[in-house]
């Protein structure tokens, strides 16, 4: 069995025009709501083995936060260029290329190709994650090698304006 944590980085400011796409940090509300996420990561017991992020800076700063919230090894964090803005197709790249003994995975990145890996893991689930969003699945499978639709369990689906059940 694999686990597998997706996480849309927090909310980023708009505020400086001059920023690169990539440079962009996270605002109020995402540092705000990023610590939330994390505590509530933890309520649903998600502990991955490894974390791997976008390095654009409102992804790589929601991973740390969110590292520091579920006491996970910041100096452990991975940070994977092709996660930038990727496609559906690169996140599987990505994910695929894990090695088989990490049982657990968190992706720290971005929309639309979250939410269509999302929905390709767990076929019509949401028509977008919202930032500092997470879906969990299970992967009735030992290895990462995710091509062809895997049969998942459904674990976590939270976001931060989601009203408690």
């Amino acid at each position: 069995m694999k686990t597998l944590t997706i996480l849309r980085h927090a909310k980023s400011s708009w505020s400086d025009a001059s920023l690169p796409d990539a440079k962009r940090p996270l605002n109020r509300r995402g540092k705000r709501d990023a610590p939330i996420m994390g505590e509530r990561m933890l309520e649903h017991g998600i502990r991955p083995s490894l974390i791997v992020s976008s390095p654009a800076t409102r992804a790589w700063s929601t991973a740390k936060i969110i590292a520091e919230a579920i006491n996970y090894p910041r100096e452990f964090l991975q940070k994977e260029k092709s996660l930038y803005l990727a496609s559906l197709d690169r996140i599987l790249d990505v994910v695929v290329a894990q090695d088989n003994g990490f049982n657990n995975l968190m992706i720290v990145g971005h929309n639309p190709g979250l939410t269509d890996f999302v929905n390709f893991l767990v076929p019509g689930l949401t028509s977008n994650l919202p930032t500092a969003g997470v879906v969990s699945v299970e992967i009735d499978q030992d290895d990462w090698s995710l091509y062809e639709r895997p049969a998942t369990k459904l674990l976590v689906h939270d976001w931060p304006k989601k009203k408690a059940a």
